[in-house]
């Protein structure tokens, strides 16, 4: 199976240490959760996997590219949207995602037919006239998804997509995703809700303290746990943190 992501001994400090020899892969095709407590290290691992932030030591692989040595090709292969929505208020969703699309280079027939396209997705083809400073924070969310998909990554990272969704906005922001990597893309997210990510992830990552604890599917994880097959991962993480905290 092809690799989307492969992390190699990653290292990051700040006043103290945030990420400690980390290694991490991710296949193609498949949705991966990245979990962990407050401070574990979870959005500092995936700044430096897109290449916001510069790791102290270790290694970066997006589908074969080494992200040191050709960060710009690695970053073309990959979208990354965090959990506060960087977009412009003074924009319509429409505007935003053609000033995006015209950074990808994309064509703008092309951008113009892609961004309608997501917009009907997410349900802001009412709002695509509207300017973004209007919008509730689970609108931003959405138009900054709309943003990171307008160029087709090969590798969609999410840091708390769900944050500022009510219920119908979160499930079909979950069926789209779920619906890309059927499809065949590759999707990296992290998340507080730990039913989330029983739910859909394909494998799951558990990192605390900087380190990665444990990683696999829930059955692989509740092995790791000793737990019994039916166990949540709520249970599981719980004692694999707690353990790992010890």
């Amino acid at each position: 199976m092809t690799e989307a992501l492969i992390v190699r001994g990653l290292n990051k400090t700040f006043a103290k240490p945030a990420v400690m020899d980390l290694d991490l892969t991710v296949r193609a095709g498949e949705l991966y959760a990245l979990l962990g407590p407050n401070g574990a290290g979870k959005t500092t691992t995936l700044r430096m996997v897109a290449g916001l932030t510069r790791p102290d030591k270790g290694e970066v692989e997006i589908f074969g590219v080494d992200a040191r040595k050709d960060p710009a090709g690695a970053k073309a292969l990959l979208a990354w949207a965090p959990d506060e929505a960087m977009i412009y208020d003074k924009l319509t969703p429409m505007e935003y995602l053609e000033f995006v699309a015209g950074l990808w280079n994309i064509e703008p027939r092309a951008a113009k037919a892609r961004a309608e396209a997501l917009l009907e997705q997410l349900g802001l083809t009412a709002e695509a006239g509207r300017w973004c400073e209007g919008f509730s924070r689970g609108m931003k969310q959405k138009v900054a998804l709309a943003g990171a998909l307008i160029h087709e990554p090969k590798l969609l990272i999410l840091d708390e997509p769900l944050t500022g969704l009510d219920a119908a906005a979160a499930r079909l922001v979950k069926d789209m995703l779920r619906a890309r990597v059927d499809a065949g893309g590759t999707v990296i997210l992290t998340t507080h809700i730990l039913e989330v990510a029983e739910r859909m992830a394909d494998r799951i990552g558990i990192i605390a303290g900087g380190r990665l604890l444990a990683e696999g599917s829930l059955e692989d994880l509740r092995g790791m746990a000793g737990q019994a097959s039916g166990r949540t991962l709520e249970d599981v993480f719980l004692q694999l943190t707690a353990e790992g905290h010890a």
